[in-house]
């Protein structure tokens, strides 16, 4: 098979190109490595991924904007597969710069399914988010717990695939992803694309660079392992199902190869794998031996005090379930973010 990765340079696009490169596959990888600039961060870990990925087989490196039509439309042309994980991954960024979050996300995507129909791609895969439902996730009762709010009522195994995304606030960010969500469900249903539309929790992992506004969970190992600070915006009760790489993949992975029509999937870890801000910090403080630095600040704006995800769907029709329990998954983290130190700063 040919695999396109769009954002192949990305913390999770870069798990999908060398999951199918292990395999045998033809991966082709476009990123134009705009991550810092996009997140307006300075880091040490610029071309960690794509120098990672330039040492594997079967890999095909391409820098290039998903906006550049003409790159994209070639580097698609004969495959069977395009996952499109390329978008700029912030709430705070869509917040000061929307204009940015559109170009990066429903720009991109509607240039890669374009290239997907005029290239005639069977599968296509992209990473939609949890952020789609946007306020009416905040409708939902829940209770207080010492350290943990949680979902009551029909809600308590999570939200499935059925809750409205319209007639609330979704932020620039939500708007972009859902915008980008819409339009790949219509491609699958007008064009005959085989969509596989994955709107996703927290997923963490190794060669992740958190920052303290995405990817919360390598980013408290990060500050942790480090001594930096961490601010809580909010009480620290807020509560996310969390999904190990390797799960991701694998889900991707069932997708493409089992016949089926387009489908949208809410993909996360569940309530049994479900944690609280507070909650992670006392895991890294026993994983670690070290307390983190924590300050409390009020709420963000489109911030959810919870949102788990109800994966009765992806395990039925994709034969799935995620595998990695937060407590073996973090520990994986932790031994990584140790032995890239000199990465974070």
């Amino acid at each position: 098979m040919k695999i396109v990765v769009t954002g192949g340079a990305g913390f999770i696009g870069s798990h999908i190109a060398e999951h199918y490169a292990n395999q045998g596959e033809h991966v082709v990888v476009i990123d134009n490595l705009s991550r810092n600039r996009l997140l307006n961060k300075k880091s040490n870990d610029f071309l960690y991924n794509w120098n990672y990925l330039s040492k594997l087989k079967n890999i095909k490196l391409v820098k290039a904007d998903v906006n550049n039509t003409k790159i994209l439309f070639s580097e698609t042309k004969d495959a069977d597969a395009i996952v499109h994980t390329a978008a700029q991954t912030a709430v705070t960024t869509s917040l000061t710069n929307p204009g940015k979050d559109f170009i990066n996300n429903a720009l991109t995507t509607f240039n890669a399914l374009e290239a997907a129909r005029k290239n005639d791609v069977k599968f296509f895969v992209y990473c939609s988010s949890n952020k789609v439902y946007g306020g009416n996730v905040n409708r939902i009762a829940i209770k207080e717990l010492k350290k943990r709010y949680a979902f009551t009522g029909k809600y308590v195994k999570g939200v499935d695939e059925t809750l409205s995304i319209d007639l609330c606030e979704h932020s620039p960010y939500g708007c972009s992803k859902l915008a980008s969500d819409i339009y790949t469900q219509d491609y699958g249903y007008v064009y005959g694309i085989k969509t596989g539309i994955f709107r996703m929790s927290c997923i963490y992992g190794t060669r992740q660079f958190g920052v303290e506004d995405q990817g919360w969970v390598a980013w408290f190992t990060i500050a942790t392992l480090l001594n930096k600070p961490i601010t809580i915006y909010g009480d620290g009760k807020q509560i996310r199902d969390v999904l190990f790489i390797t799960d991701v993949i694998s889900a991707y992975d069932a997708f493409i190869k089992k016949p089926m029509s387009s489908e949208v999937f809410n993909l996360g870890g569940g309530p049994k794998f479900s944690l609280s801000l507070l909650e992670l910090i006392d895991m890294l403080k026993k994983l670690t031996g070290k307390s983190s630095k924590i300050r409390f600040d009020k709420w963000r704006t489109s911030d959810q005090k919870v949102y788990i995800s109800d994966i009765s769907k992806a395990k039925k029709l994709l034969d799935w379930k995620p595998k990695i329990s937060p407590k073996e998954g973090l520990k994986i983290l932790v031994n990584w973010a140790k032995d890239n130190a000199r990465l974070f700063g």
